[in-house]
């Protein structure tokens, strides 16, 4: 089905409901919750996904698992969706977190996708079956991927960290940090450390790279990228996008 909310079709006895929707320029959803896990995916354009626990951006071709019961709230830039709503027992043999992760989507799962929305709801026939069943076979064994930034709960240290994210920087010091909380340094680290599951310096790594996604989706160039994000050279940048990411940033730069 196309065009078309979860809520009218969630009673449907089966494990899987495919829905696709297209979105206008930056489009928000609201916060919201589905009884079901969903996997969103994006054919095009780019997705801002929140929830309390983080801020994840996912870029095209790629999906985000969001896990049943999640509020979360999503941004589209130019966004065609493929979304998959699959019964929560289902779910919790296809991925093992309780968070949103977003996720690799191989060539395979993507013509599964684009085929699983134009089948019947009520899908029946031995071939639509197996299509699904291949379908969830094919997410199960997609790799996830840290494009994700986790958010601690410390309602100052979030300040903090939100708005750092207004203007990432990879030169900026845990130090200055710490003396903004009132805290010294190594009690700064540990709390940091314990608030969002990575260390400072891992965490200000992720959320370059993260807001680099968007930059680099959006049409800025690899140079310009490096230089907003405080790095000497578009090259150091590379590398360090490349090693965390298994991609050059070219790869997610709109050649069309």
């Amino acid at each position: 089905m196309r065009n078309s909310h979860i809520d009218e079709y969630d009673h449907i006895d089966r494990d899987v409901v495919a829905l696709g929707n297209d979105y206008a320029q930056r489009f928000v959803l609201p916060e919201h919750r589905h009884r079901r896990a969903q996997l969103l995916y994006g054919a095009t354009g780019l997705m801002h996904v929140a929830t309390q626990a983080g801020e994840w951006v996912v870029p095209p071709q790629h999906a985000v698992w969001i896990p049943p019961n999640t509020a979360h709230s999503v941004k589209f830039v130019g966004v065609s969706t493929r979304s998959l709503y699959i019964e929560p027992i289902c779910a919790a043999t296809l991925r093992e977190s309780d968070r949103c992760r977003v996720i690799s989507v191989s060539p395979l799962l993507r013509q599964l996708l684009i085929e699983a929305v134009d089948l019947p709801l009520l899908y029946a026939s031995d071939r639509d079956q197996s299509l699904m069943q291949l379908l969830l076979l094919e997410l199960a064994a997609m790799p996830a991927q840290e494009f994700d930034i986790p958010l601690p709960q410390h309602p100052a240290l979030l300040a903090q960290c939100q708005n750092f994210l207004q203007a990432p920087t990879i030169h900026d010091p845990a130090d200055r940090w710490a003396s903004t909380l009132f805290m010294s340094s190594s009690t700064f680290r540990r709390h940091f450390l314990q608030q969002t599951g990575l260390s400072f310096s891992a965490w200000r790594q992720r959320a370059c790279v993260v807001t680099a996604l968007a930059w680099l989706v959006a049409g800025k160039s690899v140079n310009e990228v490096a230089l907003s994000l405080g790095y000497d050279s578009s090259s150091a940048f590379s590398t360090m996008f490349r090693r965390v990411t298994g991609q050059a940033p070219s790869f997610y730069i709109d050649h069309d």
